[in-house]
């Protein structure tokens, strides 16, 4: 066996790892590098080549880990795809509204150097299109949590719950020869423990070789209260101003999770009955996936759609899809809550609805998820009081709040928790799937409480598997 690292090695997203065993090639992943100095590697030939490769084994939809199969079709893959249903759904719609965004981003930069008159040194065209996503799409094969898939007789691949998202795994790789089995788990991405709405993450007795995450391997989750606490006090603080309430928004998990705690508090009247609105047509459609999957669901979110009819809909909240509904949002008296797309505040909805509420003492910009750097989100989280929203400046007047503890990632505290479980030393742990100073922190403190083998792979590294 052979295991080759082919993204996310020292750094969080791109994630991609290929197995060779018994004469299969398997890719675990193929995702998107989204950190700016890594973009090009979006451009760059695949490390092997695409129809060399058997089956993709993908843990799930965000597009860190699966934003780069359509591009992998187009240049020659043809094997089979293999995630559970939800995943397979979810994947769909990451994958079309990047393709939609990747034929936008041309067109305009087009558009641009035609008025300018500039000459690009290289072709302006989408790194993939709408019809490379429906091609990739054929090739999808569903398998669901617990039910061993027999590649070729020696390889047999089980998924298990990650507890990261709605139908995210970690894949469990069997392979057997000459009468030895040997293991190899891919962690995927590791969910915490008592999230709403996902189960628990699975854990493993045991593995000959653990590949595992570590995106938070250097550092632990604070503890800011509950998190309907401080959704509570965000709001009604800010009708007391008689201001808005604007959330930026993921599409994916985030969104569900913050209308299932605004179900919660509007049915325990801990907040004024609002008009809310999800203000995000990728997030009506990821909700609807969601609502199809309650099978995948933890048993207090099955206890409560049992007993409340919908898991994610309460009295007030409002559905938005067209670009006139969403404006007509911004003519409304009265505060109301707007959760809108992007979460980072880089595109979307959210910056319509910024431009009409930032100047406004009364409003408040309530931020649920990390901002990265250099985005709009992450410039008005670290305090400054002017920012640029759609070619015009905007004095920030609005009160900026940030909840805590909606992270879909287990901290230290969780990865270490995780990999506790195994009851005899793996022959190897690879750490990945985070930035270098995070995987190293992880692989020494399992070193250290453990005394395993621990190896941080580098990007391209290839390991023999004895």
């Amino acid at each position: 066996m052979k295991l080759h690292f082919l993204g996310a090695a020292q750094q969080v997203t791109g994630s991609s790892y290929m197995l060779e065993a018994e004469g299969l090639r398997m890719l675990v992943d193929c995702g998107m590098y989204q950190e700016r100095e890594f973009l090009s590697r979006n451009w760059d030939d695949f490390p092997v080549a695409p129809n060399s490769i058997d089956y993709v084994l993908l843990t799930h939809a965000h597009l860190d880990h699966s934003g780069l199969l359509p591009k992998l079709v187009r240049d020659g893959f043809a094997g089979r795809i293999l995630t559970t249903s939800a995943s397979r759904d979810l994947t769909e719609i990451v994958l079309y509204d990047a393709a939609h965004i990747q034929e936008e981003d041309a067109a305009f930069k087009r558009r641009r150097h035609e008025r300018e008159r500039r000459k690009s040194p290289h072709p302006v065209v989408p790194l993939y299109t709408t019809q490379d996503v429906r091609s990739a799409m054929t090739l999808f094969q569903r398998t669901e949590y617990g039910q061993p898939t027999s590649l070729n007789g020696q390889v047999t691949v089980t998924y298990h719950d990650a507890g990261h998202i709605l139908g995210s795994a970690m894949v469990e790789v069997a392979v057997t020869k000459n009468g030895e089995r040997r293991t190899v788990v891919f962690s995927g991405d590791i969910g915490q423990w008592q999230r709403p709405i996902v189960r628990d993450p699975s854990v493993f007795k045991q593995a000959d070789y653990v590949v595992m995450e570590s995106t938070y391997g250097d550092r632990e989750h604070e503890d800011w209260g509950a998190v309907q606490d401080q959704l509570a006090e965000a709001i009604n603080a800010t009708v007391a101003e008689g201001g808005n309430v604007l959330i930026p928004t993921f599409a994916i998990e985030r969104a569900q999770e913050l209308m299932y705690h605004f179900a919660e508090l509007v049915r325990e009247d801990r907040i004024p009955h609002l008009l809310a609105f999800l203000d995000s047509p990728m997030a009506l459609s990821v909700t609807e996936v969601f609502e199809r999957y309650h099978g995948y669901m933890d048993e207090e979110a099955l206890r409560l759609s049992e007993s409340h009819g919908q898991l994610f809909r309460f009295p007030g909240l409002q559905m938005v899809r067209s670009p006139n509904e969403s404006k007509a949002i911004n003519r409304i008296r009265g505060s109301c809550i707007i959760m809108a797309g992007s979460g980072m505040c880089t595109a979307g909805r959210i910056k319509h609805h910024l431009v009409n509420n930032l100047a406004r003492r009364e409003s408040s910009i309530v931020f649920a998820g990390y901002q990265a750097p250099g985005t709009l989100g992450r410039r008005i989280v670290n305090g400054e009081r002017v920012v640029r929203v759609l070619g015009a400046e905007y004095p920030v007047q609005a009160k900026v709040r940030q909840i805590h503890g909606l992270s879909a990632h287990a901290d230290q505290r969780g990865l270490l928790r995780w990999i506790r479980h195994l009851r005899a030393a793996p022959r190897r742990v690879f750490v990945t799937h985070g930035e270098e100073e995070s995987a190293n922190e992880l692989a020494a403190r399992i070193r250290s409480k453990k005394g395993w083998s621990v190896d941080v792979p580098r990007y391209r590294a290839a390991h023999d598997l004895d």
